[in-house]
């Protein structure tokens, strides 16, 4: 692109002079003779340097109406560089004429080969001046999208907690003699666990809890699918074994083949204490005794999702007074430390044996709390309890 160069001078013999010179040199040119015009010029086009008189009819010896323009310069945004001429030089004059930025100053008349050398250079550093700032326009409209679309995310992940939040029971049922109590925390913003206590009549209850492989949205996703299926096939005449052979063959049709789900499903028949239940490849629940000594619900098969032919089994117990029965998913037992040590199955047995005799909600607070200690309170991965206490 042809360097653009506009010339300000009130004398037509300069313009005609500074025109055939720059034109010979392979300069575009345009020329004023005034102050006004000067700046009507700058605003409306683009050059790349302006090369003007300090001297105007008004005053032809001070320079002071060329100090003045160029203060009505130095406001304007993005101004090209400017190279100053007059016949009636001095120190100060000069100095003052730098501090309202000036970048080089000619004395008339001008020696050719000194003029295109300071128009050459001034020119080459004024195209590295506009190239830097508009690199830095550029990189910051690229910081603002970015933030602008972290905000969007951010947002986006705050609303689908809710809403993954809104899945969960607001409400725990309770039942005479029972005491339920949950916890629900997730290792990011959304997470893969689920929890659900469904009231039947006469009595019962539906009860799970479910780990979906992976973290964050896709594993939420699989979870809010999973908590409307539950929910649209559980009632009280489905056997365990039966609801868990109907949701691996949903989840089978309509999940990746990379990804599975842990679940565990009971129902509770409260006057006689009755629990049958299936565990689909989940961690065993607890059944911590008065006495300190526990038992695992392990009857069922294996995960949801992986084979759409699977057959699952229930199994059944009948819980006693003082009975716990704890639930929960493997981010509680896999917490680790700094060493990458976990929690551990056999420290959540300690705590439950040394809390055994303590309600639901102080058992569920003592698990949380001791798992939370041992790994500094940074959570690999999602952690959920639901915990059943017979009176």
């Amino acid at each position: 692109m042809q360097t653009r160069i506009l010339i300000a001078d009130d004398q037509p013999d300069v313009l005609l002079a500074l025109r055939l010179l720059l034109k010979g040199n392979g300069y575009a040119t345009e020329t004023v003779s005034s102050p006004a015009e000067l700046l009507e010029a700058v605003a409306i086009r683009e050059f790349d340097l302006v090369l003007m008189d300090l001297n105007y009819a008004r005053d032809t010896t001070s320079g002071q109406e060329g100090l003045d323009l160029l203060s009505h310069l130095s406001a304007i945004e993005n101004v090209p560089p400017i190279i100053v001429m007059t016949g009636w030089a001095t120190v100060g004059l000069a100095v003052e004429a730098m501090q309202r930025g000036v970048t080089d100053f000619v004395e008339k008349p001008w020696t050719n080969s000194k003029l295109l050398a300071s128009l050459e250079k001034q020119v080459a550093i004024g195209r590295e001046r506009r190239a830097l700032a508009q690199n830095a326009v550029r990189a910051s409209e690229a910081h603002n999208e970015m933030a602008s679309r972290v905000h969007q995310h951010e947002r986006e992940i705050a609303e689908a907690r809710a809403i993954q939040e809104g899945f969960l029971p607001k409400e725990i049922p309770q039942l005479a003699r029972y005491e339920i109590a949950s916890a629900w925390q997730s290792a990011r913003v959304v997470g893969g666990d689920y929890f659900d206590v469904l009231s039947f009549d006469h009595g019962a209850l539906g009860f799970c809890i479910a780990d979906v492989a992976g973290k964050g949205m896709p594993a939420a996703l699989l979870m809010s699918n999973l908590q409307a299926a539950v929910r649209g096939l559980a009632s009280a005449d489905i056997s365990p074994s039966d609801l868990c052979a109907r949701l691996n063959f949903l989840l089978c049709r309509n999940m990746a083949r990379d990804r599975f789900i842990t679940f565990f499903y009971a129902q509770l028949d409260g006057p006689t204490g009755t629990v049958r239940y299936a565990n689909a490849g989940h961690n065993p629940p607890v059944v911590m005794h008065r006495d300190g000594t526990h038992e695992r619900l392990s009857v069922g098969g294996i995960v949801l999702g992986a084979f759409p032919d699977q057959a699952f089994h229930t199994g059944s117990m009948k819980l006693q007074s003082g009975d716990r029965l704890v639930l929960y998913t493997d981010g509680v037992t896999e917490a680790a430390n700094a060493d990458d040590e976990e929690f551990g199955d056999a420290r959540l047995i300690e705590v439950l044996t040394e809390h055994r005799a303590a309600s639901a909600q102080h058992l569920q607070t003592q698990i949380l709390a001791s798992a939370a200690q041992f790994c500094a309170n940074r959570w690999q991965d999602d952690a959920t309890l639901l915990i059943l206490a017979v009176s």
